[in-house]
């Protein structure tokens, strides 16, 4: 959620900075609305300490022999309790006021990091670096795409899950459910061994958790919701590591505190029926290892730094090539202030894909979800981040791809023999 004090004090870079998303807004109102909601906490915090005074005043005189009956006590009593009808009056629409105006600002997306280059589409993004050589089909080689490969060797069954939930659901059988919770595992060992603290959250979740990531409003028709509980399945541990310390204040010694974690996740995929319609890579259910920091803002940036390469470093350790994409001011998520995206190689696809976002959402986040560090001269916001550290499937689809062999197994790198028990994977 973005400053009040900036509303009211600077509309102007809020518009501008907005405008770098491709959102042209005319904030007046809304500076209205937060001047006017200033001016009633001032009338109401005045009115509250001429209350106190006055009710101090007639503790003195009671106390100095002065009977409650008698008529300048009484007068001041009066003025007393007059005072606290007006300071309700104001309570009441001081909290009418926040609450529209918190709505409103809720609304907003975050601001563009002054860092992020400047754009007005995905093709405007920029391509940071490349890691692994990329394969490409040899000679007279036709190399199959994931969705091919895993129905070949039994992996999955797309049918069989169509009939126990809709589409977009698959049900993962033999190596293709032994190497998916492999993946998960590796990933979780290797981020503890990089200092993650790692979390099992909840994937039902409040709509408060939702809120304070940047998830509702905006985004509701996205997600799953439980009809009769204020519950929603989760759509990425993002919202419940944001929720983890909501409403707490964190010493600033003990940040910047870093979770890894793994959920499924549920996403409804509206609006973009007609892609990506069979294999791993755009499902309503799918396995993912989230990465979360809680920094002190003046850290931040190098916590995205790192963050990003804990994430690639899966990616190294599995020996998939990939290119680290850093998106345009027009292509940032919601809540994000500066993002780079993972993209990895699927050799059969003939293409990169995005497997990871990582981003640092600054106090945004922070602000939403009221999270605040305590330091010497009081408390400030925390600055958040997060990442895939991966997408689980589009890994299993990445290493299907680049590790096929022409006799139909599929080779798998040496990261991955000590949790398997095996470097091939062979038809059923």
């Amino acid at each position: 959620m973005l400053d009040q004090r900036l509303l009211r004090d600077d509309p102007e870079r809020i518009s501008r900075q907005l405008a770098r998303r491709g959102l042209k807004l005319d904030l007046t109102s809304l500076q209205h609305s937060a001047l006017q909601e200033r001016d009633l906490e001032e009338q109401r915090s005045n009115l509250q300490a001429e209350g106190n005074r006055i009710g101090k005043e007639v503790g003195q005189r009671i106390k100095a022999g002065a009977s409650p009956q008698e008529p300048e006590v009484q007068a001041l009593r009066d003025q007393g309790n007059q005072i606290k009808l007006q300071v309700a009056s104001l309570e009441d629409e001081e909290k009418a006021l926040q609450a529209q105006l918190r709505e409103q600002l809720l609304a907003l997306p975050n601001l563009p990091s002054e860092l992020s280059p400047d754009g007005t589409s995905e093709a405007d993004n920029v391509e940071v670096k490349r890691w692994g050589e990329p394969r490409l089909p040899g000679p007279g080689e036709q190399l199959q795409e994931h969705w091919q490969i895993a129905e070949r060797l039994a992996l999955v069954d797309s049918e069989r899950s169509v009939r126990i939930a809709q589409s977009r659901f698959v049900t993962l059988r033999g190596m293709g459910a032994r190497l998916e919770r492999a993946l998960i595992a590796l990933m979780l060992d290797l981020h503890a061994k990089r200092g993650y603290t790692e979390l099992l959250p909840p994937i039902l979740v409040n709509s408060a958790s939702l809120t304070g990531s940047g998830q509702l409003p905006k985004f509701a028709e996205e997600s799953f919701r439980c009809a009769e509980d204020d519950l929603w399945l989760t759509p990425t541990a993002e919202v419940p590591l944001t929720s983890f310390h909501r409403d707490e204040v964190i010493p600033a010694d003990q940040l910047p505190l870093r979770y890894a974690a793994y959920t499924p996740c549920f996403r409804r995929e509206a609006g973009s029926y007609g892609r990506d319609t069979r294999g791993l890579i755009r499902l309503h259910q799918f396995n993912k290892v989230e990465l979360y920091w809680f920094s002190l803002p003046e850290d931040s940036d190098a916590a995205h730094e790192q963050l990003t390469l804990d994430a690639e470093a899966v990616l190294e350790t599995l020996d998939l090539p990939y290119r680290r994409i850093e998106l345009c001011s027009a292509d940032l998520g919601f809540s994000a202030a500066r993002t780079y995206d993972l993209e990895v190689w699927l050799a059969g696809a003939g293409t990169y894909r995005e497997i990871s976002s990582c981003s640092t959402c600054c106090d945004f986040q922070a602000r939403r979800a009221n999270i605040r560090l305590k330091a010497d001269k009081g408390t400030r916001l925390v600055h958040t981040l997060n990442g895939s550290g991966l997408a689980v499937g589009r890994t299993m689809a990445a290493l299907l791809e680049t590790g096929q062999q022409s006799d139909g197994s599929v080779r798998l790198p040496k990261a991955l023999v000590p949790y398997l028990g095996t470097d091939t994977i062979k038809g059923p």
